[in-house]
């Protein structure tokens, strides 16, 4: 096992059902995952005639892994018959859920793994007049169905799943916090870290705030600091990986992040 975390102690506030690959790299590398999820995934039924149309249209852009699972479920669990749809993932995650449940990818980003990535593919520049469903939970940013209907494209979404903020007992948590006992924070997206604030009391979100901040993109970031937290570091890709890097990087004195 590798040491790079030297005990280190990491609040992981991921989905329960995501959570396990990024508390497992923590461990390699010698630190303590603390489990407490921020957000609850929960399906979201779409309308059948929504589903009609985007097994009849041109592209399904799927943007999670979320939207993968929920969105098979919705299909009842394979590809529609006589399909004509292309498929694109946000990211490399995304693309890999729907090849291990043989779904075939035709479009992901080369390095750039969010909605901005996605749109610089070549493959979605020209879209005049083509059918685009937008695979997602409920809400969420317009940006890409914007940017798709700016090119000619009639972008619809499908909504497949619903984020909700769980039923949790926050009493270890906030001990840690005020105990000292935490060195890290990984958030995965703005509404994760709203939950977090709204589960704690005011004493331990002033603590809080002056931890290490680890997040996914410069807008969760930018949001963290709106919320005025301390020490922030957006992770080079929004995946695992790069999230265990930045922290493996930071907490061993290499530090990189913003800091306000």
């Amino acid at each position: 096992m590798n040491s790079a975390l030297n005990g280190a102690r990491i609040l992981v506030t991921r989905p329960a059902a995501q959570a396990e690959n990024l508390c497992n790299l923590i461990e390699q590398q010698a630190g303590v995952p603390i489990r407490f999820p921020t957000l609850e995934i929960v399906a979201a039924k779409p309308d059948p005639d929504l589903l009609r149309q985007a097994a009849a249209g041109d592209w399904l852009i799927f943007t999670s892994t979320n939207a993968v699972d929920f969105a098979i479920k919705a299909f009842g669990g394979k590809m529609p018959a006589l399909r004509k749809f292309k498929i694109a993932a946000v990211g490399a995650a995304t693309a890999a859920a729907l090849r291990q449940s043989g779904w075939p990818v035709d479009c992901v980003p080369a390095s750039e793994f969010n909605s901005e990535g996605l749109l610089a593919e070549p493959e979605l520049q020209v879209l005049a007049g083509m059918r685009c469903a937008i695979v997602r939970g409920v809400g969420g940013r317009e940006k890409l169905a914007e940017s798709l209907r700016s090119r000619g494209a009639d972008a619809i979404y499908l909504e497949v799943y619903s984020r909700r903020q769980p039923m949790a007992d926050s009493t270890d948590l906030r001990t840690d916090i005020a105990q000292g006992r935490l060195d890290a924070v990984t958030i995965t997206s703005v509404e994760a870290l709203q939950n977090l604030l709204a589960m704690l009391d005011g004493e331990s979100i002033v603590l809080l705030k002056s931890i290490l901040l680890v997040v996914m993109s410069e807008r969760i970031g930018q949001a963290a600091e709106d919320f005025g937290f301390k020490q922030i570091a957006v992770s080079a890709q929004p995946t695992d990986a790069a999230i265990l890097e930045t922290l493996t990087t930071l907490l061993n004195g290499e530090n990189s992040g913003r800091s306000n």
